[in-house]
């Protein structure tokens, strides 16, 4: 069998898109081996995603209609609980590709085949923007091997490129039970594990590349107005590239990854915008003095970097959590950045 020559987004091969001028290419990379997440052990309590039926219990009764609750129509073990991610990834597809008039492809690291798809040539040849969402559990074992950050580095050459970074929350890293517990009745979902840390790949990807940048901890946002969430602290001054532009919040997650910045160099990265933390609730970030968590944070190009690195969690782009205008605007902005 001859290799393909293309990348291969689930059950098919990507057909390249061609370049148009104001039109950006927009590219989803899952940094999971399905398998492997599908396939974890539900008699173990940390570091697995939900089995469709622990969702259906724990969200009941919205889950109970047929389409979801029928084991004929749908998987109800942990790959139920995976495919709700591309379920909920569609809209902001469908937005992308009706603002731009490309589709959105969608490749996994090793999809539900068990076919191994790197970040290589294959996937970034037709990109402009490049989002890497990092939900591989960390004992998974996923890493960017050498020539994946050597091909990600060399698709920031090009001027106009973006890679969006998504790790995702790292709760529980500590080894103390009680601070796990403190951080489990933080962000109040049942269906996170006291222990469930992410983004194995893409924190090897950023050290690689050189992105001065952790995921830490899973933080909940604060509310108002019922159960929106409450508007983000944007650094106006700093987004001279308009990234939030028009923009006032995100979309409600029970935990979000604090992005924390570990240079002291201010021109490297910018944090542009901040998300207030529900204080009512106590955690070990908060007990620092913290009511805030980065939340948007832009590196410009800078040396033989001419693309832009952003940071943004995987949340912010599916509609499982909701989406407005405001959120929509900020879709569109990606859709349409210069």
């Amino acid at each position: 069998m001859s290799e393909f020559r293309t990348a291969r987004t689930y059950n098919q091969h990507h057909v390249p898109r061609r370049y148009t001028a104001g039109r950006r290419r927009l590219s989803i990379y899952v940094a999971w081996s399905y398998p492997a997440e599908a396939g974890r052990n539900t008699s173990e309590l940390d570091d697995r995603f939900s089995t469709m039926t622990e969702v259906r219990r724990v969200a009941w009764p919205a889950y109970e209609d047929p389409r979801w609750s029928d084991p004929l129509r749908f998987q109800q073990g942990i790959s139920g609980g995976l495919e709700l991610f591309f379920r909920g990834w569609l809209p902001f597809q469908q937005f992308i590709e009706e603002t731009t008039g490309h589709a959105v492809p969608v490749y996994q690291r090793v999809d539900q085949a068990g076919f191994h798809t790197p970040l290589d040539g294959r996937v970034l040849a037709d990109s402009d923007t490049l989002f890497v969402w990092g939900l591989d559990h960390m004992i998974t074992g996923q890493e960017a091997a050498p020539e994946e950050i050597e091909a990600v580095r060399d698709f920031l050459t090009r001027e106009g490129t973006c890679l969006a970074l998504g790790p995702h929350h790292d709760v529980g890293a500590s080894d103390d039970m009680a601070v796990r517990d403190i951080e489990y009745r933080h962000h109040g979902d049942p269906l996170v594990p006291r222990r469930q840390r992410f983004g194995r790949y893409t924190r090897s990807l950023m050290a690689g590349l050189g992105v001065p940048v952790e995921n830490r901890y899973g933080l909940r946002p604060a509310v108002r107005d019922g159960n929106k969430i409450a508007p983000l602290s944007i650094a106006r001054d700093l987004d001279t590239r308009g990234w939030l532009e028009g923009v006032s919040s995100f979309n409600f997650h029970q935990h979000l990854p604090h992005y924390a910045v570990v240079t002291d160099d201010p021109d490297v990265i910018h944090v542009l915008g901040r998300q207030p933390i529900d204080t009512a609730r106590p955690h070990p970030f908060t007990e620092a003095g913290n009511t805030e968590f980065n939340m948007f944070l832009w590196m410009p190009p800078g040396g033989d970097r001419a693309g832009d690195v952003i940071m943004a969690d995987s949340t912010i782009f599916s509609t499982l959590f909701g989406a407005d205008e405001s959120l929509r605007a900020f879709w569109g902005n990606l859709a349409s950045a210069k």
